[in-house]
Parts: structure tokens; sequence; C-alpha cells
């Protein structure tokens, strides 16, 4: 999955987001019609599906994610749907459903700290890569462009492997596939805002402030960020689907974390494979709907909201809509 095409301007977020007052998300609203709007509240509400699922793991769940045995009864392996274990129970006997549910806290944590320090490193580097230009920006772009062209599957791997240092644990293995995940990550907003940033950084506002003396910092942050993170949401929405499908890739190749240390979708439907031969198909199927439905979710969003924000879209609908009114009066 790319980054999704967005032409930045200097003011490219619509009259109707920066005109009026109130809560920000509602103004959105206010941009879609029809289809759109149905899209995007669609992929909202099965975002926040996926959220209360893992906030809420501990509450939702009626067991941990590795246990196997209650009152010291054993749950036994591979048991189909029912009404004690809702999904079924897993090769190693434990409950599907727990498993899934946790599994959502911890795709959660690794969408978080991906997409932060992805934009903890991607947003400074293309700032100052589009500002300074020269041999500067030279060596990002062409250090940026050899990691892009890499490929993501492979490079996380190799990443992961390099983190993780052959260790499993909850916490190194959710920050071994994060880190895995933004070293794909950083090269797609660097690119987005190097490019904003080149073109912003001849405007007469920041001529204005160049002149009156504002440092390079105060220059890039105070008057630059504002006017080019505008397409950073539909981005960040788009990536959150591609980190659910690298981790779940690190996990099924068996780069992800040990299933005693927290669960994760991919391991589980690497282990559920050996199974589906013999028509035990609930170990597998429950976490793969999971991963189509978060996926999906950011997907609508993100395409929803590009849709918002990039104005070549915003022309087309508008010239779409002139032209339906003017054919419908004559």
């Amino acid at each position: 999955m790319t980054a999704p095409e967005v032409v930045t301007e200097p003011s490219v977020a619509p009259l109707a987001l920066r005109g009026k007052r109130g809560i920000p998300g509602l103004r959105l609203f206010g941009l879609t019609h029809g289809l759109q709007r149905a899209t995007l509240i669609f992929g909202l509400g099965l975002i926040a599906l996926f959220l209360i699922a893992a906030v809420f793991a501990p509450l939702i769940a009626p067991y941990d994610f590795a246990q196997t045995a209650a009152d010291g009864v054993k749950f036994g392996t591979d048991q189909a749907p029912n009404a004690q274990h809702w999904f079924g129970t897993s090769i190693r006997g434990e409950d599907v459903f727990s498993r899934v549910v946790f599994g959502a806290r911890t795709a959660l944590s690794v969408i978080a700290v991906s997409l932060v320090l992805s934009l903890l490193a991607g947003v400074p580097l293309g700032l100052v890569s589009g500002y300074l230009g020269g041999w500067v920006d030279r060596v990002l772009v062409l250090f940026m462009d050899a990691m892009y062209a890499f490929p993501s599957l492979l490079l996380a791997i190799a990443v992961s492997i390099g983190v993780a240092g052959g260790q499993s644990s909850r916490i190194g293995g959710v920050l071994a596939t994060a880190i895995a995940i933004t070293v794909i990550f950083v090269p797609q907003y660097f690119r987005v805002v190097r490019n904003a940033t080149a073109v912003v950084k001849h405007e007469p506002y920041v001529d204005a402030a160049r002149v009156s003396g504002a440092s390079t910092p105060r220059i890039l942050f105070r008057h630059i960020l504002a006017n080019v993170t505008q397409s950073l949401p539909v981005i960040i929405t788009l990536n959150g689907a591609e980190a659910i499908l690298t981790l779940a890739g690190l996990g099924f190749l068996g780069f992800g974390i040990e299933p005693t240390q927290a669960a994760e979708w991919g391991y589980d439907l690497n282990k559920s494979m050996p199974g589906v031969a013999n028509g035990t198909w609930w170990p597998g199927i429950f976490p793969g709907t999971a991963i189509v439905i978060v996926v999906l979710g950011m997907t609508l969003v993100g395409e929803s909201l590009n849709e918002v924000f990039n104005p070549l879209l915003r022309t087309r609908r508008a010239v779409n809509t002139d032209t339906a009114k003017e054919s419908g009066d004559d």
C-alpha cells in the first residue's frame, strides 16, 4: 500500500474547515456527500469497534489470551465454537475469542508507537530537506529513496531481527515491530512534507518571517509546519492499515511475538494453517476477519479524507456537480 496522491498547496484546507468553529471531526461531515459520507461513517464505525476491543480487552474477553484452563479444567484443543468458547479453541487449547480481542490491543500498540515514531522522524527531516535544499536535500532524498525502494516486508524483517535480538517479550516484540514499521513509513512522511515545504518556502509570509530575523527552527515549526501537514491525516489512516498488514505478515512468518507474551493475529493465522485441511477453520477465520475489518475501516476513512483534503478531487467533484445541475436545468 502506497501513500495517496495528495496535492499540497499553501492553504489547501477547505474554507468550510477554516471558516467555521466547532468540533473539527464534525465539520468534516459538512464536506462529504452521499456515498462518500456513508463510506466515512462506516469506516469510522469499524475503527471504533477496533478501539473498543483494544481498550477494554480485559473486560470483554472471558479469559486471558494465553489461558488454557479454568477452575482446574483444561479447555481442550481445536474445539468448535460453543456456548463456553464462542470462537472455539486453538490447537494450543486457548480461547480464540479472547486471543482475537487481546490481539486488537497488540495491534493498537504497534500502530500507535510506529505512527508516532514515523511522524517524529519523517516530518522534521522533510521540513529541513525542503527548506534548506542543497547538499542536505540531495543526501536525504537519496537515503529516503533507497529505503523506499527496498521491499517493505523484507526491510521490516531485517529491522525486527536486529532490534529484537532474538527476544520476543511483549514490550520488546511490540517495540521491535513498531520500529520495523517506522523504517517503512518515514520515507513517506519525508517525501510529502519535503515536497510541500519546497513549495511554501517561497511564500510571502515565509519571506517576511525571514526578513524579520526569525530563526530557521521558528520559521520551520511556526510558519511552515501548519501549511504542509494538511495531507498527513490521510496518510496516517492509510499507514495504520499498512501497519496492521505488516504486523500480521511478521507474525505469520514467525518474526512476531510469542503467544505466551501477547496475542497477535498473524501468529494465530500461521498456527491455524495445519488444521484447515482437517476442517478446523475457526482458529484462522476469526483472526483473519479481524485483520480485514480493521484494514477496511482505516482504508475507507483514509480514502474519504483524501477526497475532502485533496483540492483536485474537490474541484472535479464540484465540476461534476455543476455539470449535473446544468444538465438538469436543460
